[in-house]
């Protein structure tokens, strides 16, 4: 798939997630095509509600610590290190996962500051 064909793939499932309102099959299916494992994750941790808006961030609980999403960036080591820059689409599942939450209206939403959230763990 080229770059160009990527990024309409990418459009073309947040269009239809955008005027579903909820993951359909569908939508689904095309998620899993064009992101394998990562759109997999995502998925499930839109559906665990592992998705948080804090007053200050967006942050997706991950397997092994929380991660902080912001403008399509997440402060993963996958982002960090397996990702292409140049790629806009080539996300990780964190990032996704917000993409997904917001536009299916499952995103957490808490009345706090994430660093204070961040002293208790």
């Amino acid at each position: 798939m080229t770059p160009a064909d990527r990024e309409n793939a990418v459009a073309e499932w947040q269009a239809l997630l955008d005027e579903a309102g909820e993951l359909t099959p569908e939508v689904v299916q095309r998620i899993m095509r064009i992101h394998d494992g990562r759109g997999r994750h995502a998925i499930e941790a839109v559906s665990e509600g592992r998705v948080k808006q804090y007053r200050d961030f967006t942050v997706v609980v991950g397997y092994e610590d929380e991660y902080i999403v912001e403008e399509g960036g997440c402060t993963c080591k996958d982002a960090e290190y397996n990702l292409d820059p140049g790629d806009p689409t080539d996300q990780c599942w964190h990032a996704l996962a917000v993409a997904i939450a917001e536009r299916v209206g499952t995103v957490d939403h808490h009345d706090m500051w994430y660093s204070e959230v961040r002293e208790f763990l």
